[in-house]
């Protein structure tokens, strides 16, 4: 038993939307499906999974831009961010006109996520934590039994997340790494939203903008 997991980079950004799913029931998520929508349902097709839900970590364009109309044509429950992030989802269509990303619907979650809740994808849990300061509803999972993360733009190698759009804030990201992601075991791996996945150890050790 196991969560599966597809990292498929999608939008001029090359956005890591990541399909996960449980290799026992085969249900499966989207997590953070930005764009590409053909592409994204080939590779759910390819693996034989029944897509059941869309979970988002924050609602930036790059990430949340395909989640109304994939949920509106499939039927999709849309499950986070936190509320912190609803301005962003109000704006989406402001957004996609602003990068010249094709029109994006808005929507209302149909769950908001917070600090301890949980998600299940078959038989698999992926707990919550909050971590905003990218965005101020930034939410990251968290699939204990196989020391996996999917944090969004909250961490990348070497890098962490931008907090020059409206409600970041550096102060309040870089409390949230330390508090809610370097507390995690070293060989912890994560997704990241953008390039290659790395782990909390290394990140640790050798990212710059978490020395001190």
């Amino acid at each position: 038993m196991a969560l599966q997991y597809e990292i498929i980079p999608v939008t001029p950004f090359q956005q890591n939307c990541s399909l996960v799913w449980c290799d026992v029931t085969m249900e499966a998520a989207l997590v953070d499906p930005g764009g590409e929508l053909p592409r994204l349902l080939g590779r759910v097709s390819a693996h034989g999974v029944q897509l059941k839900q869309i979970l988002l970590t924050h609602a930036h364009i790059d990430h949340a831009g395909a989640a109304g109309q994939l949920s509106e044509d499939k039927h999709l429950p849309i499950i986070g961010p936190h509320e912190g992030d609803q301005f962003w989802i109000d704006g989406l269509a402001d957004q996609s006109r602003m990068f010249q990303f094709p029109e994006a619907k808005s929507f209302v979650p149909t769950r908001w996520l917070h600090q301890g809740d949980q998600v299940h994808v078959g038989n698999e849990t992926l707990n919550v934590l909050h971590c905003p300061g990218h965005t101020p509803g930034h939410v990251v999972f968290h699939h204990q039994g196989q020391g996996l993360l999917f944090v969004g733009d909250v961490l990348f190698q070497g890098s962490i997340g931008r907090t020059d759009f409206p409600q970041g804030d550096h102060a309040t990201l870089i409390n949230a790494i330390k508090t809610k992601l370097l507390v995690l075991q070293d060989t912890v791996k994560f997704v990241p939203g953008h390039g290659p996945m790395s782990t909390i150890g290394s990140e640790r050790r050798s990212n710059p903008h978490l020395q001190g």
